[in-house]
């Protein structure tokens, strides 16, 4: 075998050492030729194409640290595949041990405590499914089949956070292997240095098998939906929503993006296929006082879609048909203090024309619960924006590549001048280790303390990595 911290290659796992790692692991291992190696290693972002030596999908905690252990041992490269969502693409791995927890899909509800235990590769959708038959939510993905434990680790953001904060705000508890094999349960009583780190710091610290939320009565029926507005009236349409938003109460969630008009059926004939604007609802109050509280959403004029009293469920699969797997997926994002009109303009005009039909810009408003949390209480700091933005370049052909990257690059540089230095983790991309530092900001000395102590020799490096000090 090869000594720990040194890559090996597929050809360093003999069939001896493979039998002998499978005799010992409760789960499954797939080999490159496998009927379903192919399907195993994809991810989210169309972009990814790596090959792992050995994809393996352990059944439970224990036999991740089975997992953990082997790839130390070997001194394999190890990915982390809990929905695969990661544009970056650190999910899977080449040459290197892919640990695919999609085996992992236990989901506890304590209606009465208020507390829901799910393990690490459970998805938004089944998650909000649980939660839900008791009327209760955490904030969640925006896109169903996300996955829970990268979305959590990197802080969290959806529809709920002005109502309830980001999802690491309700997480209680976590049960972590650590890069030694060892499993720890985190929270504020156990190992509380950890579960700070845990709060934001994305995937640098371990494996999370298991999380412990704090639920919260949401649903089952919200007021929500989706209106579409006719891009030559983005201008006036910006600035409303941003005025409103920016005085709203808590239980006003959602987000205005930019986008191009679907050739659907509720979408005039004249509109489809052309620049638009959506703003997407979640009102968290009584449904039936929804329209009162978004009257000012509905004064904007006529529109296309609709809003109404409809399942929570419902709402989180709003962006579903827009977001499939296996589109090409190249994104940026920054958080705003403030979005004067200047910046509103600028943002308008880098994207009159865009590169692909399926590319959305999405203008989140922060605020609410978000700025009512301390910066220091969790890793993620940077409470105080107003506003996120994030910049979703989705597109089908490679050839298409060049065009579309430089496109979204551009308009995330167009907003610079009135970004914050820091920046939400999971929606960095190929910004490289100073912008992991800048948007960790005063923590990253603390998180580099971290490092060095539950991950020394950087073992979990296919992350927003923090590197530690040796």
């Amino acid at each position: 075998m090869a000594t720990s911290g040194q890559a090996a290659s597929p050809g360093v796992l003999s069939e001896a050492v493979i039998r002998r790692f499978g005799t010992a692991l409760d789960g499954e291992i797939v080999r490159p030729g496998e009927p379903s190696y192919d399907v195993r290693r994809k991810v989210f972002n169309g972009m990814i194409d790596r090959r792992p030596a050995l994809i393996v999908r352990p059944a439970n905690a224990r036999a991740v640290q089975t997992c953990v252990s082997f790839a130390r041992e070997c001194g394999l490269l190890v990915s982390v595949k809990g929905g695969g969502h990661s544009v970056p693409g650190h999910a899977v791995c080449d040459e290197g041990l892919m640990i695919d927890l999609s085996l992992l899909k236990a989901i506890r509800v304590d209606p009465e405590a208020r507390v829901a235990f799910a393990e690490g590769g459970v998805c938004w959708g089944e998650f909000d499914a649980a939660t839900q038959q008791h009327g209760l939510a955490v904030t969640g993905g925006r896109v169903r089949s996300t996955g829970i434990a990268g979305l959590t680790l990197g802080s969290g953001s959806g529809w709920l956070e002005r109502k309830l904060g980001y999802t690491v705000d309700s997480l209680t508890g976590a049960d972590v292997v650590t890069a030694g094999g060892e499993l720890l349960h985190a929270s504020e009583r156990e190992n509380a240095d950890l579960f700070w780190g845990l709060r934001g710091g994305g995937g640098n610290f371990g494996i999370v098998t298991g999380f412990e939320y704090r639920v919260h009565p949401i649903g089952p029926m919200v007021y929500g939906g989706m209106l579409g507005f006719s891009r030559h009236r983005a201008s006036d349409i910006l600035r409303r929503y941003r005025d409103f938003m920016e005085g709203a109460p808590d239980d006003v969630c959602g987000a205005l993006a930019l986008v191009t008009a679907p050739p659907a059926g509720f979408v005039p004939q004249e509109l489809q296929g052309k620049p638009a604007i959506a703003i997407i609802v979640c009102y968290t109050g009584a449904p039936a006082e929804g329209e009162q509280a978004m009257r000012p959403i509905l004064d904007l004029g006529p529109a296309f879609g609709e809003l109404r009293p409809l399942p929570y469920e419902a709402v989180q699969g709003l962006l579903e048909g827009s977001n499939p797997p296996g589109r090409r997926n190249y994104w940026k994002a920054d958080m705003y203090p403030h979005l004067p009109d200047e910046a509103l303009e600028r943002l308008l005009a880098a994207t009159a024309e865009t590169a692909s039909p399926h590319t959305v810009v999405l203008v989140q408003p922060l605020g609410g619960a978000v700025h009512r949390v301390p910066d220091g209480a969790t890793a993620i700091g940077w409470r105080q924006a107003k506003w996120s933005m994030h910049v979703l370049g989705m597109w089908v052909d490679a050839a298409d590549d060049e065009r579309n990257t430089a496109w979204v690059r551009g308009v995330d540089s167009s907003l610079k001048p009135w970004a914050q230095e820091g920046g939400y983790l999971n929606y960095l991309g190929d910004e490289g280790p100073k912008r992991v530092e800048q948007s960790f900001g005063a923590h990253y000395g603390r998180m580099v303390a971290l490092k060095n102590k539950y991950d020394p020799t950087n073992f979990f490096r296919l992350n927003q990595n923090i590197k530690p000090a040796a």
